[in-house]
């Protein structure tokens, strides 16, 4: 099968190379999917789990991407919930070979059902993005009618899905960005915008829930708009200021079929909008992953046309 291989780590980007790698074998409780659409999030190859195994030991020439959409084609011993020919979407896990291929072995567990009138595209798109927004949201940050967010990013990925979703459980969001990024973040349900080089972050006043995507001075300053009882919630890393009177979360994305199809229900009756950016064919991935201008939206490739 043709994957996108990287064996290089210093390398970076510049060093993902499309080849021929054998395909996988579903083991216990595995399926083998094929894989029609497939997202990357771009410091994948700065994480450890991309060049070694839970043991530490390497484990290249390795495949990223985990996030996935497609069809499935084997099942393994004991895989129970999904059957052959099942269209499916969800997220890989971290230490095995990833979505950047025609073909991906992934526990069944870590898929859900895709809709048949969701695109293949759409259902890529999702995982990482919906389940971060939804488990900082919901799970982590315990949030509930009425309350105020403060969505850093909110016209990215993930912050336009934690735009969205905060919306819809009623609470009032406040998204900051660029300048440049003001209109998509209210298109995507912002009810105020605060442009981060331009504006008084500080004026937005007391925030239930902080949901921070960016770090550094903003994540330091942002813990101190965090009002009593609030959380701040980082998806990078602990933030060294902690409030002051609430608490502060830090956790990586896990998948959970549950409520990955709790995602997908909005999106396919309307209540919740995918932020694709680039999509490009296999044969272009690497030259899509290249840094260049700034990309809005997330890159999606399109493994199987």
């Amino acid at each position: 099968m043709r994957a996108i291989v990287v064996t290089d780590q210093a390398a970076g980007n510049a060093g993902m190379r499309l080849k021929e790698r054998p395909e996988p074998q579903s083991a216990i409780n595995d399926v083998v999917v094929q894989v029609y659409a497939s997202g990357f999030v771009g410091t994948e190859l700065s994480w450890p789990s991309t060049w070694t195994d839970r043991l530490d030991r390497g484990r290249t020439p390795s495949i990223p991407g985990h996030e996935l959409a497609g069809v499935v084609t084997a099942l393994g011993y004991g895989t129970t919930g999904l059957s052959v020919g099942q269209r499916v979407f969800g997220l890989a896990d971290w230490y095995r070979d990833g979505t950047l291929a025609e073909y991906v072995a992934i526990e069944a567990r870590n898929l859900a059902p895709l809709p048949g009138d969701v695109d293949f595209t759409v259902g890529a798109s999702l995982p990482i993005s919906g389940l971060t927004a939804w488990q900082g949201l919901f799970v982590h940050g315990r949030l509930h009618a009425g309350q105020s967010v403060l969505a850093h990013g909110a016209a990215g990925a993930v912050g336009s899905m934690v735009t969205q979703l905060a919306r819809e459980a009623g609470a009032y969001v406040i998204g900051t960005g660029r300048a440049a990024d003001r209109q998509t973040a209210l298109d995507f349900g912002a009810n105020e915008f605060v442009d981060l080089d331009n504006d008084a972050l500080e004026d937005v006043g007391g925030i239930d829930l902080v949901f921070d995507v960016i770090g550094g001075d903003i994540g330091k300053r942002s813990a101190r708009l965090t009002r009593a009882g609030g959380t701040l919630v980082s998806i990078v890393g602990p933030n060294e200021t902690r409030p002051a009177d609430g608490r502060a979360v830090d956790f990586v994305v896990e998948s959970d079929r549950a409520q990955l199809s709790e995602i997908v229900q909005r999106v396919w009756d309307g209540r919740l909008r995918t932020n694709i950016g680039t999509v490009a064919p296999l044969d272009d991935a690497v030259a899509a992953f290249k840094p260049t201008a700034r990309r809005p939206g997330k890159t999606i490739i399109r493994v199987r046309p």
